[in-house]
């Protein structure tokens, strides 16, 4: 049987702050947006403990409470909030089609694509257990709980030693640990970390275990050359190998950089299909911030608005 096919003017592909906050502007402009959660609804912040740097919580907010926050709000405007999994897409017709869960089947005037980015993994079973607990993918989220202690940051690219300078002005000490014998990164950021005393640079040298068991109380790492093994003490533990962004169904229609980030129009949210905007982490790999994927959404929701007035 043929699935049943649903129209609808604004779909939101994912639900963290950059699809929540497109859902609550369209649902305000009398838009009726359905929005679909994917496997992780809320996103990232939902493996986030504290969440302080977002405007408008004086007291910080648990990563969890504010994705229900946002999705109350945009719920209260008349969004339609579902938990499923955009499967395959065809955004060669119009109105574009999408199926969610391989039986769903949606016409979508505008679709707004908010599916963010997951952060790559060392793997660890002690990484996963203490995460939120000492380890974080984001030292700019989470930098400030370690104030004058120190910690230790896995990578060896430029996003890796701004993290770890970053760090460095917060911390007392800040071990950078990196797999081999040189860094990926620009001269530039290298020097800069080499240069700076408080970041100590640990050559071949990989993470075997995270240690502590409510919290982050020290790392075991071994040296890949010499198979020297040694303890680090550090309360947090911070992985910066890079970020996926969740954006693998749309590669047949939608423009991308080399690593899969959605390619937009400058100062908009545009894509290089008419009618479908990318906002939030999956078309955003320099700040990453929650603050700056609801702006985008906002963006998105108001180039959905004016694109659906252009057609009317």
């Amino acid at each position: 049987m043929a699935p049943e096919i649903e129209k609808v003017k604004v779909l939101i592909i994912g639900s963290g702050p950059a699809g929540y906050t497109a859902a609550i502007y369209a649902a305000r402009a009398g838009m009726n947006p359905v929005l679909y959660t994917g496997g992780q609804p809320g996103g990232q912040l939902t493996i986030t403990t504290d969440v302080e740097n977002y405007p408008g919580y004086p007291d910080g907010i648990m990563g969890p409470e504010m994705m229900e926050d946002f999705r109350k709000q945009a719920e209260r405007f008349g969004t339609k909030v579902r938990y499923g999994l955009v499967t395959k897409v065809n955004f060669n017709v119009q109105p574009h089609q999408v199926i969610v869960d391989d039986q769903v089947e949606i016409h979508a005037d505008t679709v707004i694509i908010s599916t963010g980015a997951s952060a790559k993994w060392l793997g660890l079973e002690s990484e996963e257990r203490l995460n939120g607990k000492g380890v974080s993918a984001c030292a700019v989220c989470d930098g400030f709980f370690f104030k004058g202690q120190d910690v230790a940051i896995v990578g060896a690219g430029d996003t890796a030693c701004e993290e770890a300078s970053y760090l460095a002005n917060i911390c007392n000490k800040v071990y950078m640990i990196v797999r081999r014998d040189e860094m990926r990164a620009s001269q530039i950021m290298q020097k800069r970390v080499m240069n700076n005393p408080k970041i100590e640079i640990l050559w071949n040298t990989e993470t075997e275990e995270i240690l502590g068991d409510d919290e982050v109380t020290g790392a075991r790492v071994v040296n890949n050359v010499t198979k020297e093994v040694k303890e680090l003490a550090v309360s947090g533990f911070f992985v910066a190998i890079g970020h996926e962004p969740n954006t693998g169904i749309f590669k047949d229609f939608i423009n991308m950089d080399d690593s899969g980030y959605i390619k937009t129009i400058p100062g908009s949210t545009k894509t290089n299909i008419e009618g479908v905007f990318a906002c939030g982490d999956a078309q955003d790999h320099i700040y990453r911030q929650a603050v700056t994927a609801a702006g985008t959404g906002c963006m998105a929701a108001l180039d959905a608005e004016r694109y659906l007035a252009s057609k009317e």
